[in-house]
């Protein structure tokens, strides 16, 4: 079906989940006409958000799309197509990457590289991204926090009864256990209660689940639907899928974004012209919106000269496990406590036979009965023969593990035979197997049982380990359009006006979650295309 005309827009942007949204919150206020193109509509708000049979066991907001692997085997991606994009489902646990994140880190199958900017680069819009999500936090509180001008905008959520003794617990045997920087919109009292009118009610169905209450400092509740409503020079098309995107004839610069709006037949094909066009839709998908792009100037896919658009993808090394307690779990919210002894090799709990960081550590959303049989786990059954699900649930501790695996060229996002496939070779897999070991020995000592059990439902049904929700490196960024796909600024090499904005630009992804150095990084590239819409 041929594309229409319709009306040129001085700012599009593709995609409204963290980047896009900060990039539509930060340049709403330049009076400029800007267009944000969703593909999803809405997260629907029902009871159905807080259950777990609909949430995780069916999946029903994960993306219906079937992907194939290297070795052919097909999987559902982990990817939420929705205004918010997949923050609508995060944990809300949002930290700045470690200053030495920015550096070369060397790891066991290799060397993560350094950044071509640092961390002083990023650091005032951090603040920003922290200020806009109203994170809850204690500064300092996190031995490897790096510097921050300013306290958190909010003070930490706190700790239930059951995860203050683990703190205190954790920090008698010498450890420092710090409090997690949430984005939750609580308003608490001195015990830490949610107040009568307060938007989250520390519930136990937060982490992995859509809030039916908006109780979430998800992209859509604080940037999204703020701008639209306060902004009319800002408009939002939902249900549209960029298609591709249109450039002049030598390729410099973008001409126009092809749109399919609705579904099946009654979907209709549109173009839509600006003077600046935005990509934030995701690493995995930016990249393949990219490679749609081919044309005669850009054979391989837009801004593919290097052969690097849709190389390096990263995910973490993500596991979710759980432990059961020897006394009961009453928690509701339970993720509220971190533990990053490990993140550094030096300091690696006395394990001096490694010289390699292991990672990262928190608490995560509370299991319940239903996750517990939906994941039929066999360890349970083995060494809790006479407990049913509803115990075990009431006497888990849930923990998060995450350690960072590494760009490699060879793990890539592609098309073949006109279908997506996804590339994946494991790294720094023994890292995280020792940060398993060595949470595992803490346990021991905490009056929890040391044996770990795996939460496989989190990441989506029939989804690779790490799953694709910390999606990233798709699209490097660096000086040199040889070994980078876009410039300092997020720029497409090559391509006068088409910046991105998502994780694709990162050429290393640490150990902790991506999402707030998406919305600070956004910030910074709104700042640099503001300046050049306004002169």
């Amino acid at each position: 079906m041929p594309a229409t005309a319709d009306a040129r827009y001085d700012l599009i942007i593709i995609g409204s989940g963290p980047g896009g949204g900060a990039v539509a919150w930060r340049l709403a206020a330049t009076g400029k006409r800007i267009l944000i193109l969703e593909r999803g509509g809405y997260l629907p708000r029902s009871r159905d958000n807080w259950d777990t049979r609909e949430v995780f066991t069916k999946a029903r907001y994960q993306a219906k799309e079937t992907w194939t692997a290297a070795n052919g085997e097909e999987f559902h991606p982990g990817l939420h197509y929705f205004v918010g994009g997949n923050s609508k489902v995060y944990g809300a646990a949002l930290f700045r990457l470690r200053t030495s994140d920015f550096g070369a880190v060397r790891h066991e199958d290799g060397i993560s590289p350094a950044w071509p900017l640092g961390y002083e680069a990023l650091a005032p819009c951090y603040q920003l991204a922290e200020d806009l999500y109203r994170i809850r936090g204690l500064r300092g509180d996190d031995p490897t926090e790096p510097p921050a001008d300013r306290p958190y905008p909010c003070p930490p959520v706190e700790h239930e009864p059951r995860i203050a003794a683990l703190s205190d617990n954790l920090r008698r045997l010498g450890h420092r256990p710090f409090h997690l920087p949430m984005a939750v919109l609580l308003d608490q009292d001195a015990a830490g209660d949610a107040l009568p009118d307060s938007t989250c009610i520390r519930c136990d169905h937060c982490d992995g689940y859509p809030c039916p209450v908006n109780a979430k400092a998800d992209a859509q509740v604080v940037c999204v639907d703020p701008t639209l409503h306060d902004h009319p020079n800002v408009t939002m098309m939902t249900h549209a899928f960029a298609d591709r995107l249109l450039t002049d004839a030598p390729g410099g610069s973008v001409t126009g974004v092809e749109v399919v709006i609705g579904d099946g037949e009654a979907a209709i094909r549109r173009m839509f012209a600006a003077d600046v066009v935005v990509v934030a839709c995701g690493a995995l998908s930016s990249a393949l919106l990219m490679l749609r792009s081919g044309n005669a100037a850009h054979p391989d896919g837009l801004g593919n000269a290097s052969g690097l658009v849709g190389r390096n993808y990263m995910r973490h090394n993500n596991s979710i496990v759980l432990a059961v307690s020897r006394t009961p779990n009453p928690t509701r919210f339970q993720k509220t406590l971190g533990l990053n002894d490990f993140y550094h090799a030096p300091e690696n709990g006395g394990m001096g036979e490694w010289d390699y960081p292991l990672g990262h550590i928190q608490m995560v959303g509370k299991s319940d009965g239903a996750q517990i049989e939906a994941e039929a786990l066999p360890g349970f059954l083995q060494r809790f023969p006479e407990a049913p699900f509803g115990w075990i649930a009431r006497h888990s501790i849930d923990f998060w593990l995450q350690s960072e695996d590494l760009p490699l060229p060879q793990n890539r996002i592609s098309y073949s035979g006109g279908r997506v496939r996804l590339d994946l070779t494991p790294t720094n897999a023994q890292a995280h197997r020792r940060l398993r070991a060595a949470l595992r020995r803490i346990l021991d000592h905490v009056d929890i049982h040391p044996h770990l059990f795996d939460r496989t439902l989190y990441f989506g049904q029939d989804v690779p380990i790490g799953g694709t929700a910390h999606q990233a490196g798709t699209m490097r960024f660096g000086p040199d359009p040889a070994s980078a796909v876009l410039d300092l600024d997020c720029k497409v090499h090559g391509i006068d006006n088409l910046y991105v904005a998502d994780a694709s630009f990162f050429p290393s992804i640490g150990a902790v979650n991506p999402t707030l150095t998406i919305i600070a990084n956004a910030i910074r590239v709104a700042d640099r295309i503001g300046e050049r819409l306004v002169a």
